[in-house]
């Protein structure tokens, strides 16, 4: 169905805006308002502009971009933020990755795939 990274959800702090792709709007409230706290938390805490998108094989990625001129942007705080997202969020961000397989990839998942590790 897709053929490149297909965004999920985004936060600007410069422009402090928040992006949710409405392709995915069949997801439950909560889990769309856990992404925006996620989101807008992460940029108001290292700046920048934060992207959650999904790759050809419905892997999540984090992907963050800084303007050049950012004096403020703070590149390392970004890389151990994502880290502790990613940990602190697993279960939650693999039942994201699953649901993109499912429903925009039309894969089929086995009994063991189906639980969030």
């Amino acid at each position: 169905m897709y053929e490149e990274r297909v965004v999920l959800c985004g936060a600007n702090s410069y422009e402090e805006k928040y992006y949710f792709n409405e392709d995915f709007r069949a997801l439950p409230e909560n889990i769309q308002q856990e992404l925006h706290i996620m989101c807008v938390l992460f940029t108001s805490e290292v700046g920048g502009v934060l992207t959650l998108e999904f790759e050809e094989d419905g892997t999540l990625c984090f992907q963050v971009r800084s303007e050049a001129d950012d004096f403020f942007f703070d590149d390392i705080g970004s890389e151990l933020k994502i880290r502790q997202l990613q940990k602190e969020k697993a279960e939650f961000l693999k039942a994201l990755e699953l649901f993109y397989r499912v429903f925009f990839l039309d894969e089929e998942i086995s009994e063991g795939e189906s639980r969030c590790r």
